[in-house]
């Protein structure tokens, strides 16, 4: 849902972007570069740090983009600039699994390693251990466990059903391979990135261990997926976890990015980079609290599965793969109330799980 408090933020690079296979400078030693996603989100933002790192000089890459040929020919414009006056990629850093985000890494490092100095993948260990697990076998979005787990939830559209079924490959298809080797990345961990200090952040509710990057000498956030300007965040239960409460994780997450500095620019993955991280974190936490109220609401009248909540949390037509990740966020928001204690959830003869408010 497009942010109707908008006009709260400010986008300090108004309407300018880089183009495919460029680059554009955001802060001293800092550039931008988007790609293009085969979806209704239609682009990630991904980011190149100036960098030294073991006496060599460089560039640090944060997050990759999905597999693709025409991610990898654009990324080889980019190398190819005169913005990066021909120096190396000298370590890829990922904030989170997500194939739009991991998609790459491996072939970024491998395409800059060399016999003297490996291009290592830094990322949290938790997700690390995700993405190797989905590249091998899809899971959460598509294949067998995903429908069955989708249906019990009330997602009854044969036809939709049988797509989810289908897309047993989801995952591998976009991140075919993972690194075999890693670096972890550790909430507050201090990391020396071409002289300057970043301080990891960890994030949950999005991913396992969503790691986020502060400059406090640039006063510079790259969010990742855990702060949007435009958009909220995907907070979802998938099968894997199919009791899980990440809701609250994610909110208490932004809540502690309160703590740092009012005039921070955030780099986002998906929209503009953006001045006005405490009234967004404010807007994001309001837009959960009224989604709350909303399931609430409309369980008062009858006991509700997820697919039946969909058209009051999302007021627009949904494609497959925004229907799965809708299901996993309406799932999200009512395991939230189950676990709280707010509704009680029970089986229909159908074996269907509906939820309403608890007595008293």
């Amino acid at each position: 849902m497009a942010n109707p408090h908008e006009h709260q933020l400010h986008y300090p690079f108004g309407d300018r972007m880089p183009e495919l296979g460029e680059s554009q400078e955001v802060a001293a030693g800092v550039r931008w570069v988007r790609m293009k996603l085969p979806f209704a989100l239609d682009h990630i933002n991904l980011w190149l740090l100036r960098d030294e790192w073991e006496g060599r000089a460089g560039w640090t890459v944060v997050d990759c983009g999905v597999t693709s040929d025409g991610t990898r020919e654009a990324w080889e414009r980019v190398f190819a600039s005169a913005e990066l006056e021909g120096l190396p990629v000298l370590r890829v850093m990922v904030t989170h699994m997500h194939p739009d985000h991991i998609g790459l890494a491996h072939w970024l490092c491998e395409r800059w390693s060399t016999p003297e100095h490996d291009c290592r993948l830094w990322i949290s260990g938790s997700d690390w251990n995700g993405a190797r697990m989905a590249s091998q076998q899809t899971t959460g979005f598509g294949g067998e466990a995903a429908a069955v787990f989708f249906s019990s939830h009330g997602l009854t559209d044969p036809e939709a059903v049988a797509k989810v079924r289908q897309r047993g490959n989801y995952y591998a298809s976009m991140v075919p391979k993972v690194p075999q080797s890693y670096r972890r990345l550790m909430d507050g961990q201090a990391l020396d990135i071409g002289g300057r200090r970043w301080q990891c952040r960890v994030g949950y509710g999005h991913a396992p261990e969503h790691m986020s990057l502060f400059c406090p000498e640039l006063a510079l956030l790259i969010s990742g997926d855990m702060v949007l300007p435009r958009i909220s965040t995907n907070v979802s239960v998938i099968d894997l976890e199919p009791e899980g409460n990440p809701l609250p994780l994610y909110l208490e997450s932004i809540r502690r990015l309160r703590d740092l500095p009012a005039d921070t620019l955030v780099l986002p993955s998906h929209g503009k980079p953006f001045t006005g991280l405490h009234p967004r974190i404010e807007q994001l936490l309001a837009h959960h609290d009224e989604r709350l109220a909303e399931v609430m609401a409309v369980a008062a009248e009858a006991p509700v599965n997820a697919a039946e909540v969909l058209p009051v949390m999302f007021k627009r037509t949904l494609d497959l793969h925004q229907t799965t990740f809708a299901m996993g966020e309406a799932i999200a928001h009512l395991n939230a109330l189950w676990l709280d204690g707010r509704m009680q959830r029970r089986r229909d003869v159908q074996g269907v799980w509906r939820y309403a408010p608890t007595a008293g």
